[in-house]
């Protein structure tokens, strides 16, 4: 259960791998999502003004459901500049890892994707432009593993929690940059019953962590997983793109990515295979019975949730729910659940009407995967 302290008069923990048993880790009746959002670690509420952000409250707490209801009105407005500002962001990377390829014979996807996805947030949510702002890379929960020796990392890491000064200064610059850049949402948060701090700080932790950290992660996996699927699988995903976009005056439309099954089951595919975030944790209010199976699915196939394939999709659980049901306010599934899945299909119908194919070479690092494209193969129409 990494990273944080056991948990204290426990009588131990129980590690769930298959889709059988993990649904329990979603049955709020059954288990307790109290300070459980990344295991054990919470970061100190020095941090956040106090208050326990919204991932760390159970949904039998009062705040949770004012909370996510706020979450759920950020998530609503900004409908309508979701899909230009993510054309606009992840288009400028795109040409700029274009010319970082013809320069170096290699383009460092990851780094490109963060600049980009902290852009398209700021501009989708807040009509802001972050550059010159704060930057996020440091204020983030300890990783999982960092390289150490393992009774260092264990010590250091995993057992106590880091003090809230080694990065206080990054968090207020994050703090002061929402507060301002977030204006009308916190009217709204006011007007909703929550004081403008603590809804600042829900915006802050929902956008740099949940939003930012789960784009940083997942990007560069699709990114990863869709390279080594190959040429025959990039043809079928260009002609799909394409044909959609062209139906639609051209354009990138909401119900447009709705009409491209192939594109949708290979980003639920990705999800399936390598999820942007991989555990779930619950601790039991009651005894009760786990049921398992011994059946796996550890193959990257592209179309796996076309067609009957569709039933399959009760076994994609990277929201903190499967991907059948819907976030509410009395549940923990991930309030931005629809709109992660969205930007991943934005992404690759981005990566298709550009490009025929492309190339990656891929690192293993602590947070997801560092990807380099090696070879951009431009659309040919």
């Amino acid at each position: 259960m990494p990273p944080g302290p056991p948990i204290a008069a426990s009588p131990g923990v129980i590690a769930i791998f298959d889709g059988a048993a993990f649904p329990v880790l979603f049955d709020t009746s059954k288990v307790e999502k109290k300070d459980l959002f990344t295991g054990t670690f919470m970061p100190s509420v020095e941090l956040t003004g106090g208050y326990r952000v919204l991932s760390y409250l159970d949904p039998s707490e009062p705040n949770h459901a004012l909370l996510k209801n706020f979450l759920f009105y950020l998530l609503g407005s900004s409908r309508n500049a979701v899909i230009p500002e993510f054309q606009s962001s992840f288009g400028a990377a795109f040409d700029a890892l274009e010319l970082e390829l013809a320069e170096k014979g290699a383009a460092d996807f990851s780094s490109a994707n963060e600049q980009a996805s902290f852009n398209f947030l700021s501009r989708a949510f807040f009509g802001k432009d972050p550059r010159g702002g704060p930057r996020i890379g440091r204020a983030r929960s300890p990783p999982a593993h960092a390289g150490l020796p393992y009774l260092v990392e264990d010590v250091l890491l995993h057992s106590v929690r880091l003090p809230a000064a080694l990065i206080k200064s990054d968090y207020q610059r994050l703090y002061n940059f929402f507060y301002s850049a977030a204006a009308p949402a916190l009217d709204e948060a006011e007007r909703m019953g929550l004081s403008r701090e603590e809804a600042c700080h829900n915006i802050l932790f929902s956008m740099c962590f949940n939003s930012f950290g789960g784009m940083k992660i997942f990007f560069p996996n699709i990114m990863k997983w869709v390279g080594r699927a190959g040429t025959a699988l990039h043809t079928k995903l260009a002609e799909e793109v394409r044909s959609a976009v062209r139906a639609h005056d051209g354009q990138v439309t909401m119900r447009g990515i709705e009409e491209m099954p192939l594109l949708k089951s290979v980003v639920y595919e990705a999800f399936r295979i390598e999820p942007p975030v991989p555990f779930q944790y619950g601790k039991a209010k009651r005894d009760l019975v786990i049921e398992s199976h011994d059946a796996a699915y550890e193959e990257f196939v592209g179309d796996r949730f076309l067609g009957d394939g569709e039933r399959l999709l009760q076994h994609v659980l990277w929201s903190n729910g499967p991907e059948t049901e819907t976030p509410t306010q009395d549940n923990k599934q991930c309030a931005g659940k629809n709109f992660v899945v969205l930007v991943a299909r934005l992404l690759v119908a981005e990566l298709f009407l550009r490009y025929d194919s492309f190339d990656v070479e891929t690192k293993s690092s602590t947070l997801g995967s560092s990807i380099s494209l090696t070879s951009l193969k431009k659309a040919t129409f």
